[in-house]
This record gives structure tokens, sequence and C-alpha cells, in this order.
């Protein structure tokens, strides 16, 4: 790997690391203040608020001026949010503006991958960018919930400067002022990141962006290898993404865990992730990326036995297990879906379109959860809906798999050839 690849990684790290401390705070915030659930649960889909609306846009953005920088401005925005939720702005509101600029982060980080790296290198730096992520949800979720809980916090509030009042009440809020100096550490690392050398592409004129946004957003839906990858990493970050509280609304139920604790296991999700996520980038190669499609299936009804577990000890492995499916799904689909992507219409468009439609899967997700909730349904029962609908959509996307086998065979042996061909 380039030595570029690794500023990346440590910037990507500390990023994300803040943005899932800074979940679990906003969420003891939420309870803190006495917000009913489904804010709590609304969260998830605010955050992919602005991935989906500003998808036609951020693309075009990334693919405009050189990444890092791209990068910067992003985490720059992030640190607005997570000021304005520190100065009293609704957390909901505030943790839509952290949304915003991991929005525009998003093609950018993973844009700059396609431009340093050879197809060939593809799958293995996906598996490293993944296993950091899912390293940085672990600590950052760990991060989180020790800010919020009784003695971290209570030692944060004690904490006396001489001239200077914070004005800080509550441990949320003093958690919210400790992670604006790790977005500050991410952005010192995005000022080191290279230039690719890559020429940069203009930027339309903005009438003419929506229209060449869904331009390629068909283009990659036609593509019978493209549609496929976008589909299932487009499930899984769906699923994946609010199951972060449906980690948290189980254990509660479950376990009678408060959100300090429960924010422990979904590290432990996380660390199933990561072994997933490793394992399949050394196992699994580019041209051979569908033949985990089965496993979004398994997935899905895994979620689903999560109701019929009330101890400790069985639901560790547990959760590594479903972490460990999501991850090995994950990495193969989310490679092939790059390299489709840049053949297609170039980095930053084309993962512009796979986070709209990722994002809007999450947003879908979440409402549907949130709404549950706030009809009254148990936390079992929907936990339960929500199994049957990622196994079902999962099986839906490998009958589909299979239809394209049957008819348009000599077209995805051309397409996989090109992936197991190109090297370089």
């Amino acid at each position: 790997m380039q030595r570029g690849f690794y500023t990346i990684m440590a910037a990507q790290f500390f990023s994300s690391l803040a943005d899932n401390a800074l979940f679990v705070a906003a969420v003891e915030l939420l309870r803190y203040d006495g917000a009913p659930e489904w804010q709590r649960a609304a969260l998830v889909p605010l955050f992919a608020l602005f991935y989906v609306v500003l998808a036609p846009f951020v693309g075009a953005f990334a693919d405009r001026y050189p990444k890092g920088k791209v990068m910067l401005v992003s985490n720059a925005i992030k640190i607005v949010g997570c000021l304005a939720m520190l100065f009293g702005t609704h957390p909901l509101m505030a943790y839509a503006i952290v949304g915003l600029g991991a929005a525009a982060y998003s093609p950018a980080k993973y844009g700059i991958l396609t431009e340093l790296l050879p197809p060939s290198q593809l799958v293995r730096a996906n598996g490293w960018i993944e296993g950091l992520t899912i390293a940085s949800i672990i600590l950052g979720v760990v991060l989180g919930g020790a800010l919020v809980g009784h003695r971290v916090g209570d030692w944060l509030l004690d904490l006396d400067f001489p001239m200077i009042d914070f004005d800080i009440q509550t441990a949320p809020e003093a958690a919210l002022a400790c992670l604006i100096f790790v977005y500050v550490i991410a952005a010192i690392f995005n000022t080191r990141i290279p230039h690719t050398g890559v020429a940069m592409q203009p930027l339309p004129d903005w009438r003419h962006l929506l229209p060449e946004f869904w331009t390629c957003n068909a283009r990659l839906w036609r593509d019978k290898l493209g549609q496929i990858s976008l589909a299932t990493t487009t499930l899984f970050w769906g699923a994946g993404a609010n199951l972060k509280y449906i980690v948290l609304a189980w254990a509660a139920a479950a376990l009678s865990y408060s959100t300090s604790q429960a924010s422990a296991l979904q590290g432990v999700v996380a660390i199933g992730t990561a072994a997933g996520a490793v394992w399949a980038s050394m196992r699994c190669t580019l041209d051979r990326a569908t033949s985990v499609i089965p496993l979004g299936v398994g997935m899905g009804f895994t979620v689903i036995l999560m109701i019929f577990i009330n101890h400790l000890w069985i639901a560790v492995p547990f959760l590594i297990l479903l972490g460990a499916l999501g991850g090995y799904l994950v990495v193969p689909m989310n490679a092939l879906l790059q390299h489709r992507g840049h053949m297609l219409m170039g980095a930053g468009r084309s993962i512009a379109v796979q986070n709209f439609n990722e994002q809007a899967c999450i947003l879908a997700f979440g409402a549907f959860y949130a709404g549950m909730t706030a009809v009254g349904l148990s936390a079992f029962t929907a936990i339960t809906v929500f199994g049957l609908v990622v196994a079902g959509s999962m099986y839906l996307i490998g009958r589909r798999h299979r239809w394209n086998l049957q008819h348009h065979h000599a077209e995805l042996e051309r397409l996989l050839a090109i992936a197991r061909s190109d090297k370089h």
C-alpha cells in the first residue's frame, strides 16, 4: 500500500471515532432531557437525511477538488454540528448537521481509494478501511459510553479551569466538549493527505447536476454487476446503521442495560464485523464477490434470534457472529461496486450514487423502525419485523442475480474478466 493510504486511514479512524461516540452522547442527551424513545430512534435516519438530499451534488464536488481538502471541509462541518448540540440546538437538528458533513466526507474518503490504488488492491484496501472503521466504531461507542457514564462524566464535570466558564452542566454536554477535540485530530490528518495527481473534473452547471446524477444512478442500476453489488451494500448499510440503535433498545429490554452499558454491546457487534471484513479481504477476490449473497439472508434471520437471548454470556458470541456475517458480506460487494462505478462514471460520482441509495435505505429503515416504536410495538416485535424485511429483501437480490446469470451469462463473464485482469 502507498504511504498516503495510511494517512487516509488515520483521518478516517478519528473522524469515525468521534461520529460513533457522538451518537451515544446524543442518545443519552435526549434521554436526559426526557425525550420520547422515537426521537432517539430518529437519530439514525436524520443523520442519513443530507446523504440523500445532497447526493446529486457531493459527488461532483469531490471530483472537482483534491479529496483531502474535501475531507477537511467536511470534517469542519461535523465540528459545527457538535458545537451546535453543545450550545443548545436540539440534538436531532444538530446531529443532522453532522450528517451533512459526513455526506460530503464519504465520496472523497472512498473515491480517493480508486485514484490512489489499482483495482487489484481494492478488496484488500476496503478490508483495511472497513476493519479500521469498525475498530473506530468499537472504540467510539465505548468512548461515548464511558464519557456519559457516571465515573468519567462526573470527573469531567468536576474539572475546573481558572477564569474560564464553559457552562457545562451534564455528562452528555461534557462528552460533546471532548469529542470536538477528536474531530480536530481528524482534521490535522486531513491536511496531510497527498494529492493523487488525478486530473480534477470540472464542476458542471448546477442546473445540470441533478439530471446528470440521475443518469449516473440509472447507469449503475442497469449494469448487471453494479445493480447486484449496489442492492446488497444498500441493504447492508440500511440494516447495519439502524442496528446501532436496535442493539441499544434490545439491551434495555432484554438485559435492563443503561445507555452506557449497552454501548459496549454495539462494540461487540463491531468486533465481529471487523473480523468478517478482514477475513473477506484475505479470502475473497473481486470476481467472486457475488458468492457472498446468501450471507445476507442469514444476517436477517440472525437479527430475529436476538429476541430469544436474555443472558450476556450468550449475547456476546451471538453478536460477534451477527457482525461477522455483515463484515464478510459487505467488503467484496463494496469493492465490486467501487470498481464498476469507477469504470462507468468516475470515483466521486459513483460513491455519491452509492451513498444516495444506501442512505435512502437507512432513512427508510430508520423511519420504519421509529414508526413501529411510535405506534407502541415492543422492541422484540419491531426487531422481528425488521429481521424479516432484511432476510426477504436479500433473498430477492439473490433471485435477481440468478436471473441475470441465466439471461446475461456472456455479459457477466466479460465484466468479471475485466475485474480479474485489470491489475493497474
